[in-house]
Parts: structure tokens; sequence; C-alpha cells
């Protein structure tokens, strides 16, 4: 396969897959199919936005919020196990309050909206296309990829503390990553010869850690149930 096709390829899965997360929040939740549909339209309009805007916006702006991914994804990750929690605690009191926790899983942070803008400039580039070719094409990914799963998960008859346990999955996972990555990254650029036993040894016990508090908020949702 060409390299520009498969560069191309792979841009457009990331997006099927962020369009996945979307429609994972709003089909456990219990908002209606209106609703669905004017958030993937709201994902179109962006993205052809985006599209439109390629070349016309300084990327140092976008470099800055990428820059500050770690950051903003702690801060996603504490609210998404809080809201994880409260959505499933809320509805084993009987309470639906998935209307609008689901919102921290649909909507995009700025950091997966300069995601977005960078994927558009790329595939810009790559394909020798008109920016605003590229925002139809994004557009059209998300919203199938939104639409489409949204209603699949709909299909599945799920209660919304599913909802709950798949925001709580999220965010540990997210806050392990924020954890392990950075700390990955430094033993790599570190000389193997000059790290200590008890560096090497911490991390195991750092990953064991984060399950364990997994499994802990876990257990009090079931026992809250």
């Amino acid at each position: 396969m060409d390299i520009t096709y498969a560069i191309a390829t792979g841009i457009l899965i990331s997006i099927l897959i962020f369009g996945l997360k979307t429609g994972a929040g709003c089909g456990f939740s219990s908002i209606g199919p209106k609703k669905i549909l004017l958030l993937a339209g709201m994902y179109f309009v962006l993205s052809l936005l985006m599209g439109i805007l390629t070349g016309h916006i300084d990327t140092q702006g976008l470099e800055n919020i990428a820059g500050m991914g770690m950051t903003i994804h702690s801060i996603l990750a504490i609210l998404l196990i809080a809201a994880g929690i409260y959505t499933s605690k809320k509805w084993n009191c009987g309470c639906d309050v998935s209307k609008h926790t689901f919102m921290l899983l649909s909507l995009p942070c700025p950091v997966c909206l300069s995601a977005l803008f960078l994927a558009c400039m790329v595939l810009a580039t790559t394909l020798e296309v008109s920016g605003i070719w590229v925002g139809l094409l994004v557009g059209t990914v998300f919203f199938i990829s939104v639409v489409s799963s949204a209603f699949i998960f709909k299909k599945m008859g799920k209660k919304p503390d599913t909802l709950g346990n798949i925001m709580l999955f999220l965010g540990i996972f997210y806050l392990l990553g924020v954890l392990l990555i950075p700390a990955y990254i430094k033993m790599q650029s570190m000389d193997l010869n000059t790290v200590s036993g008890e560096s090497v040894e911490l991390m195991p016990f750092l990953v064991f850690g984060i399950f364990i508090l997994a499994g802990y908020f876990k257990d009090k949702l079931r026992r809250h149930s």
C-alpha cells in the first residue's frame, strides 16, 4: 500500500475510534435519538470548520495546548472517576443522571480538539487536497462513527450504571497513562547502569497500586448497589 494512503487510513481509523468513545457516552446514557444526531452533527460542523481553517491558524497555540495534555488528561481522569461513581450510585438509588454526566465522555476536551485539527492538517498535506474536502471527509467519518456506535450500544439494552462503569474504567485508564507514560519516557532516557534497583522495582508496585485502587472503587460500587 502507498505510504500516503497508509497514513490517511491510520488517521481516519483514529478518528473512528474517537467517534466510538463519543458514541459509547451517548449509547449508554438515556438521551434520545435527536440529541445523538445533534451531537454527531456538532462534530460534523466542527470538523468542517477545522478543515476550512487548515492553513490559516498558527499551530503554535495548538502545540501549547498539546503540551498541557498530561495536565488536562489528569483532570479529565479524576472527573471521569468521580462522575462514574456518581452515575452508578445515583442509578442504584433510583435516579438517572446519565443525561448530564455522559457529556464528560462524549464532549471533546481541548487536547482532543487540537488533535482533530492537526489530523485535518496532516490529511490535507498528505492527500494534497483542499481543507474543505478534508473537513467533509473527517466530519463524515466522525458522524457515521458516533451515530452507528450510539445506536448499536442503545440496542444492547444496558442501564445507565453501565455508563458509570465505563467512565470509571476510562478514568482509571487515563490516570494510569498519565502516571506511567512520563515514568517510562524518563526511564528510556536514562542510562540503565545508573538506575538504582529501587527505581526499577518501584514501577510494578505503582501499577499494582492503581489496580488495587480500581478494585476498591469497584467494590464500593457493589456495596452501594
